[in-house]
């Protein structure tokens, strides 16, 4: 069996934490990183090149599968698969900023989330508005808790792809900020403006 098909029949015996069809590209689950049955996908996907902002390019196995572990025990901290019609297609992290060292770095406010997203290999050539359908899907979860006021981003600043598309998503841009493993740019979407 494949990592993905393992990581895929595990899955449907996880609960989702949400579920959403979206006409046109099917159904999502977002359900929660099971690190021992997800190291082999997680580690195939963020040792690719084109997840060089994920900082894990030479990571082993044994390296990714403690970096989720010891996300897995924090309460502030929370790593989820994202399938589409049962297949995983991306790896969708939250976090409170205040807990986290981007809070060190910004005036974190009521309400703020944070979030990371890495989208899974592309089969084939890619599909005009998968991202904007899975986006979608993403922050319809995140701002499904009335908690969630403000969602805050920081990718690197040299991820000009990721950056374009939160501005195209509605995403403000705020300062650049240092942290301990990157130069980053705060974005920010509240809740009014979704």
């Amino acid at each position: 069996m494949t990592s993905e098909a393992h990581t895929t029949a595990s899955a449907r015996r996880r609960e989702a934490v949400w579920e959403q069809v979206v006409e046109g590209f099917g159904a999502f689950r977002i359900v929660p990183v099971d690190p021992p049955a997800d190291a082999d996908l997680i580690h195939s996907w963020v040792t690719e090149e084109r997840a060089r902002f994920w900082g894990m390019l030479g990571a082993s196995r044994m390296r990714v599968l403690e970096i989720y572990d010891y996300l897995d025990g924090l309460a502030t901290h929370h790593s989820y698969l994202v399938h589409r019609d049962g297949r995983p297609v991306a790896l969708f992290q939250t976090y409170e900023p205040e807990a986290d060292p981007v809070g060190e770095c910004y005036d974190v406010q009521p309400g703020d989330f944070g979030v990371h997203l890495l989208l899974g290999p592309a089969r084939g050539e890619g599909e005009r508005g998968f991202t904007p359908a899975l986006v979608s899907v993403l922050l319809a979860y995140v701002f499904s808790d009335p908690r969630h006021t403000r969602i805050v981003a920081e990718p690197d600043i040299r991820n000009d792809k990721m950056i374009d598309r939160m501005l195209r998503t509605g995403f403000t841009l705020g300062p650049e900020i240092d942290l301990p493993d990157k130069r980053a740019r705060l974005l920010f979407l509240a809740r009014d403006h979704h």
